[in-house]
């Protein structure tokens, strides 16, 4: 007991220096663990139940990771996976071999050596790029489409091990082996997902117990983990499947909502359990072998992943944000290491430089990830950065769009008028600049981007050209009125205006503004509408009074 409260204690100081510095809560994890760990002060021991827990951290966050996604989605990351993904997972694996060949370690763990050093961190690079809105900008998809290809590509490295530490030669049966059962794994996944649990979902949803769907949800995700386990593969790629599987369901709000607590403190394990790997006592007399591989994964694996998204057609901008968003070491990586030395693969002393280049490229990640782009702004012309002002978020979300609605503003009214538009399969797009808001929204997988829509550049992004109308539901009026005159000189569609009194009306009518909902005569329309109706007035009779009033006041039809 005095051990989960020493380590749940150094968690919560540690986290709360590091967000104090505006640091990544992963980092403090990462510190609490190399100092408890049984290579520092010893005050926790490193077990297999913890490095397990763990691992279910990172079961969860692919889970989650997909509920994102369906199988139309997978599709359309297809040249991702397949080609770039490919590509890099390839170009980096053989590059790392190479140095480590050169090094003096053995072809067999070379070869391993270079794949630990391909792969990146999913946990960090979704968690970093979720927190920041950018999962869904076209770096923020380039980098999770090879992200995927690399957690997929974990599962020969792991079937290679132990035929290289076995003395094998012959590898190509035991991979074709490997991806039979991921083939089966899929389709056996997809089945149960599509015609079974569906109607288990609808039963413990009918049951009304909150207890019991988190339970179904733990028991889905855990036990997708676990058919893909015995089948030789990675436990995460079936949490993986089994949120892709969810996702095509009615529920998969309220199990992400569920999971969610359970991911947080896992992965934070998960986390501490990476730390507590690494021996500090050995840290003064490798330094400058430890420098040197943090420099070579960093600056070496971020210019492959560059030229690899340049020579398949990316912008300039583009690759080398994502390149430096996927310049660091992964949670994988450290675990086939893990798995060499436990092998016998390679030895311990060799291990423990890389293991710790690993740990120090994820703690420089979060830090890498959040200021990407001036990076980009580095490598990009001024037209490209002109292009680029307009978020690339809000670009993917509009692209599809056409004869959309454009809600500016998030607040209360604005959520109304988006539950109306959903609840009658209207698309529409929404803007807000308050970040804490928009982050919210997308929690619940709401059509929500950071914007400022009183600059021209978001409104286009948003295709307001193309929009069948746009709504201006924000609090103050000097703003309202800037989105206006700027949608005015790009679009002609209708704008429908919410302003306080109406005081203001002729000024946003003058302006363009094709209706005003002003919130003072609303209030009072409404009650006196509630009247009449309880008088059993004729609600065709309500409504013209209603529209007289209206028009009485600023002259709206």
């Amino acid at each position: 007991m005095h051990e989960i409260l020493l380590l749940l204690g150094l968690s919560v100081v540690s986290v709360l220096a590091v967000q104090r510095l505006q640091l990544p809560a992963i980092i403090g994890y990462l510190l609490v663990g190399a100092v408890v760990g049984p290579h520092a002060f010893s005050l926790f021991q490193f077990s297999e139940t913890t490095r397990s827990l763990g691992e279910i951290g990172v079961v969860f966050l692919l889970f989650t990771i997909g509920l994102d996604f369906s199988i139309a989605q997978l599709r359309s990351f297809k040249s991702t996976l397949l080609g770039l993904g490919s590509a890099q997972v390839l170009a980096g694996t053989i590059s790392g071999a190479i140095i480590a060949w050169k090094l003096g370690i053995h072809w067999q763990a070379a070869i391993i050596v270079g794949g630990t050093l391909a792969l990146s961190s999913t946990a960090i690079v979704i968690k970093q790029l979720t927190d920041q809105l950018e999962l869904k900008t076209r770096y923020g998809r380039a980098s999770l489409g090879i992200l995927l290809f690399q957690d997929i590509a974990a599962v020969p490295f792991l079937v290679l091990i132990p035929i290289f530490a076995a003395g094998g030669e012959s590898v190509g049966v035991p991979l074709l082996y490997a991806f039979i059962k991921g083939l089966v794994a899929f389709f056996a996944i997809l089945f149960i997902g599509r015609y079974v649990l569906r109607s288990v979902f609808h039963i413990v949803a009918k049951a009304r117990s909150e207890e019991l769907f988190t339970i179904t949800v733990l028991l889905v995700s855990l036990a997708a983990a676990w058919v893909t386990h015995l089948l030789g593969l990675s436990l995460a790629l079936g949490a993986f499947l089994a949120g892709m599987m969810l996702s095509e369901t009615e529920y998969r709000h309220q199990i992400e909502a569920e999971i969610r607590p359970f991911r947080d403190i896992l992965l934070a394990l998960f986390f501490i359990t990476v730390g507590m790997q690494l021996n500090v006592t050995l840290l003064p007399g490798i330094w400058h072998w430890v420098l040197l591989l943090v420099v070579g994964l960093v600056i070496g694996k971020g210019l492959v992943i560059y030229l690899l998204l340049l020579l398949f057609g990316q912008k300039q901008e583009v690759a080398i944000r994502t390149g430096v968003i996927l310049a660091n070491g992964g949670e994988f990586g450290i675990a086939l290491l893990t798995l060499a030395a436990i092998s016998n693969l390679i030895s311990y002393q060799d291990s423990q430089p890389i293991l710790a280049a690993l740990i120090v490229s994820m703690a420089l990640a979060p830090l890498l990830i959040r200021h990407n782009h001036y990076f980009g702004n580095l490598v990009s012309n001024a037209g490209e950065r002109d292009n680029e002002k307009a978020p690339d978020q809000i670009l993917e979300g509009a692209r599809p769009l056409n004869e959309h609605i454009i809600l500016c503003g998030y607040g209360n009214v604005g959520r109304q008028v988006a539950d109306v538009l959903e609840q009658n399969d209207i698309d529409y797009i929404c803007l807000d600049n308050n970040i804490e808001r928009v982050k919210k929204a997308w929690l619940e997988r709401e059509p929500v981007f950071y914007g400022d829509a009183r600059k021209p550049k978001i409104l286009r992004a948003a295709n307001v050209e193309r929009a069948k109308a746009l709504v201006i539901s924000i609090d103050t009026e000097e703003s309202a009125l800037q989105i206006l005159k700027q949608a005015r000189k790009i679009s002609n569609c209708p704008v429908y205006v919410r302003i306080r009194s109406e005081k203001s009306a002729d000024i946003f009518l003058a302006e363009g503004a094709t209706d005003i909902v002003a919130e003072t005569l609303e209030t009072g329309s409404m009650q006196a509408a509630q009247i009449l109706l309880g008088m059993d007035k004729p609600p065709k009779e309500v409504f013209e009074q209603i529209a007289q009033t209206r028009k009485k006041y600023f002259g709206a039809e």
